[in-house]
């Protein structure tokens, strides 16, 4: 089996290198400038992207290569490093803009995402080395494959829970059958055969699979729950080493001193999103384990969207958790690289209806709304801000004040070209 860490002639991730286009500014162009993406010549294919930035051992090793195998051809410049610099960008960024192409012509943004997440600990290559050898120099894959969960997986041919138990991930923390049926369906990396059993898998791809679960569950949550089908989540373009790349929002917390109308859009759309976690058509809940500013992200045309779901979690309400908290206590390489090995994770049981509106309420909201609306207005919202961010009220209590502030919100919003992604729309229809 050819090793993640060898970069071969003509191998998929070293058309990687040129495809990326990550050292446009920092390897082949001595300027200072800032150069237009549209100026940026092609990059050599001999650069090393260097294990502490992409992740792993080196530049080809890819845990997801679907920019590899499915965008070969487009391309992804950033646009905005000084050439002078001659190196990566900083390492503690935890996104980084850019643009992307199919045709080298037009271009739209986007942005490139650490799979760390902020709530984590930082992934350590000399971790999984230590676990075995002890050496900071070992082959990673090497490592990992030899864990007695990586054998389980490359001798299954269905994804089942007992592969996952431990995973640090809150998206598995309560899985049932159907939703490892539909990570397996719907994995972007291979291709799709249509086939909740994994045959058409290779090792390598299986092993992709579970480091990928095991460090950001964020990327598997964008391509199983497609924002093409209406779930609040941006485009999924690819992913390789500890990157993803993904259609370009701006944070919630840059819309803080927004004017009241677009505030109150805002927070109608927070609290939308909420509510479609609850009750969806699958009949899946989705609830947050941790949430900020930077959880949700804004397009250009207005729309709001979860913008970081790697504290998402998922209960089957159709089917039912087939892992029970007890068995949880399971732990390996896997359940370490992003967490605390010694944490305990919080039962599945414990989770409540209101728990992500409590937080959005007590955290974001009163940010976003604050002072802005005339007195009457303002203090029926903190009102009903106050009854939806109290933990100690049942969740039915919390879920009526949210549904109440969501009806106060709704006159207050405009119908104008501002909101793009509901104009002109909400001139003909109330539902806008």
């Amino acid at each position: 089996m050819e090793s993640l860490i060898s970069c071969p002639l003509g191998s998929p991730c070293l058309g990687l290198l040129t495809l990326l286009q990550f050292v446009t500014l920092s390897c082949i162009s001595s300027s200072e400038a800032l150069i237009a993406p549209s100026l940026v010549p092609r990059v050599k294919s001999s650069y090393n992207f260097g294990r502490t930035f992409l992740g792993l051992d080196k530049c080809n090793a890819c845990i997801g290569t679907s920019i590899c195998k499915k965008f070969f051809k487009e391309e992804i410049r950033f646009d905005n490093w000084l050439a002078s610099h001659l190196k990566l960008p900083p390492d503690y960024y935890s996104t980084y803009p850019a643009n992307y192409s199919d045709d080298a012509k037009s271009w739209r943004p986007v942005e490139i995402s650490r799979l760390i997440s902020k709530y984590q600990n930082e992934l350590s290559d000399r971790r999984i080395c230590a676990s075995v050898s002890g050496s900071k120099n070992c082959s990673i894959e090497r490592v990992l494959r030899k864990t007695e969960r990586v054998q389980k997986w490359l001798k299954a041919k269905r994804l089942t829970p007992d592969l996952v138990e431990g995973l640090p991930s809150p998206m598995l923390r309560c899985p049932s059958q159907r939703l490892l049926d539909r990570i397996v369906r719907r994995y972007a990396e291979v291709t799709d055969a249509g086939s909740v059993f994994m045959d058409h898998f290779t090792d390598r791809d299986k092993l992709r699979l579970l480091y990928t679960l095991s460090i950001n569950a964020h990327p598997i949550l964008l391509q199983i729950f497609p924002g093409a089908e209406g779930w609040p989540l941006p485009r999924y373009l690819g992913s390789c080493g500890r990157f993803l790349v993904s259609t370009s929002t701006q944070p919630l917390e840059q819309f803080y001193s927004s004017p009241a109308e677009q505030a109150a859009d805002l927070a109608y759309q927070l609290l939308g999103i909420l509510d479609s976690l609850r009750n969806n058509d699958l009949n899946y809940f989705f609830y947050f384990t941790r949430i900020d500013a930077g959880t949700f992200g804004i397009f250009d045309n207005g729309h709001l969207f979860i913008r970081d779901a790697s504290t998402v979690g998922v209960i089957d309400k159709q089917q039912g958790s087939l892992t029970q908290d007890s068995q949880q206590e399971y732990r390996d390489i896997f359940s370490c690289l992003v967490l605390d090995c010694r944490s305990p994770f919080p039962s599945c049981s414990a989770v409540k209806e209101k728990q992500s509106l409590v937080m959005v309420c007590q955290q974001l909201l009163p940010q976003l709304l604050k002072g802005k609306f005339p007195p009457p207005e303002q203090e029926e919202i903190d009102s009903a801000l106050g009854l939806c961010g109290n933990p100690l009220l049942s969740d039915q209590e919390v879920i009526s004040a949210a549904s109440r502030l969501k009806g106060i919100l709704k006159p207050l919003r405009t119908c104008d070209p501002r909101f793009a992604y509901r104009y002109p729309d909400c001139k003909y229809s109330d539902r806008y």
